[in-house]
């Protein structure tokens, strides 16, 4: 995979983002997932990815 910034945190949040993607579509499409439902799961797993984000991003400017 190709690194689209300077930082190898570039790829890693690229490839991170795609894998969550992946998650919540399969999530909503095969196994009944919805944002609002009360479900722990999707909630839990959104969570993580912002928090992976946040840390990302602040790697990347700090």
């Amino acid at each position: 995979m190709v690194s689209l910034g300077h930082r190898p945190s570039s790829t890693i949040g690229t490839v991170l983002g795609a894998l969550v993607a992946l998650v919540a579509v399969v999530g909503t499409q095969f196994l009944g997932w919805e944002w609002g439902d009360g479900q722990l799961v999707p909630t839990v797993i959104g969570a993580i990815a912002a928090a992976i984000a946040i840390v990302l991003i602040t790697r990347q400017y700090l």
